[in-house]
């Protein structure tokens, strides 16, 4: 496992869109295990593969309940609404007002290439509207309803 940079705000990889795993090999493996690495040595709780300079749709969320890795993930539904503080650490010292869903039902591939349906709430299901989010070019600022540094 090895610690990769964390691209930051002005880079233009993270305002692409990623491209799906065709075949989860291990590049992707690795991808998976530098990534974990990488957040938990940044003290974050989500990476997505792009902040990491690889435009291929994989994020990790980490909330406190085991790391939770996925390959190509979907939104598939989403209920209530909340407002409350965020960060990235693609965009360090800034700290914004966003809403997200209170619960949501995730799909993707795990590692091994089953598919793999992931429901969370609260922080989790913040957490991977997050990354999901990295996956299409989109940052949490483009979302602030109020910004505090």
């Amino acid at each position: 496992m090895a610690i990769r940079n964390i691209r930051e705000e002005r880079d233009p990889i993270l305002r692409k869109k990623c491209r799906k795993v065709d075949n989860i090999d291990n590049r992707i493996t690795t991808l998976l295990d530098d990534m974990a690495e990488t957040m938990k040595h940044a003290e974050g709780i989500g990476l997505a593969a792009p902040q990491v300079g690889v435009l291929r749709a994989v994020i990790i969320v980490d909330v406190g309940q085991g790391p939770v890795e996925l390959i190509n993930p979907e939104l598939m539904e989403a209920k209530g609404k909340e407002v409350k503080a965020e960060g990235c650490l693609s965009i360090p010292d800034r700290i914004g007002e966003v809403e997200r869903p209170t619960w949501v039902r995730v799909k993707g591939l795990n590692r091994e290439g089953q598919e793999v349906e992931i429901t969370g709430e609260g922080m989790l299901a913040r957490a991977l509207c997050h990354e999901i989010d990295h996956l299409d070019g989109i940052l949490f600022i483009d979302k602030l309803y109020s910004e505090s540094r």
